[in-house]
This record gives C-alpha cells, sequence and structure tokens, in this order.
C-alpha cells in the first residue's frame, strides 16, 4: 500500500482522535461546560431528579467518558501499528497491544498535565488510571471481535 495512503486510512484517524482528546482537556469540556447541556438533559428525562443525584450522574458521565475516548484511542492505535511482514495480517498481534497499552498511558498522563494548566481543570493520578483501563478495554475488544468473527 502506498506511505500516503497508509497514512491516511491507520495514522490520521489516530491523530484527529488525539487532537480531540487534547481539546476535550482544555475548558472546553470542563465539568463546568458539560453540565450545561447534560443537567437539562437529565432533567428533561426525570424532572424531579435531585442535586446529588445530577452530580452523581454527571461524574459517572465524565468518568465513562474517560473510558470510551481512550478505548477508541487505543482501538486505532492498535489498527494503525506496523505489523511484521512475517504475522500473518488477520491475525492477533500481542507485540503491537504490548507497545500501545503504554503508549496510551503515557498520552493520558500527558493529557493530565495539559489540563492542569487550566483553571477550571486539574490533574489526576486517578483519571490517568481510569484513562489505561479505557485502553485496555478497547484492546480487549479488539481482541473478542476479532476471535467472535474467527480472525484470530
Amino acid at each position: 500500500m502506498p506511505l500516503k495512503r497508509r497514512f491516511f486510512l491507520d495514522w490520521l484517524p489516530v491523530i484527529l482522535w488525539m487532537m480531540f482528546i487534547f481539546i476535550g482537556s482544555t475548558d472546553v469540556l470542563s465539568s463546568a461546560h458539560t453540565s450545561r447541556f447534560l443537567v437539562p438533559f437529565l432533567r428533561w428525562l426525570k424532572p424531579d431528579i435531585s442535586q446529588a443525584a445530577l452530580a452523581k450522574a454527571q461524574f459517572m458521565v465524565r468518568k465513562a467518558g474517560h473510558i470510551s475516548e481512550y478505548a477508541i484511542l487505543s482501538i486505532l492505535l492498535w489498527r494503525a501499528f506496523p505489523r511484521p511482514e512475517s504475522s500473518l495480517a488477520s491475525s492477533w498481534y500481542w507485540r503491537g497491544a504490548a507497545v500501545v497499552l503504554p503508549i496510551v498511558a503515557l498520552y493520558a498522563a500527558s493529557d493530565e498535565v495539559h489540563q492542569s494548566f487550566y483553571r477550571s481543570r486539574f490533574a489526576s493520578v486517578w483519571d490517568v488510571s481510569l484513562d489505561t483501563i479505557g485502553a485496555a478495554v478497547g484492546l480487549a475488544l479488539v481482541w473478542a471481535v476479532g476471535r467472535w468473527r474467527k480472525r484470530w
């Protein structure tokens, strides 16, 4: 496959998703901003929802966001990671998965450092852990879907 096509098919989605995460780490997706659309939506679903339940729901949605965005990143990275020529294209690539997980964990840590530069955000080791768990979930999904489809 030509190098330019390989870049657009494999690496451009990774770069764009990393940019999405980077932008989300600014004030744009801070708790104050996400509550502007999440709270009215939850009140629409359940008008008598308590303030405590709203806070808990917002917390859970935000943490689920961490897991899902880093699961997607790990899937995109695993897909883009080059496989050795001797490896079958349809085989599960353990070495690639073993490289993807620490890369995503390092990106998650750098993302938390990036957040610390914004007044409305703060860095959290807990979030790095959630992000890394999300990356592992993404890789587990790739493996499980591949097994289900009998690719490996």
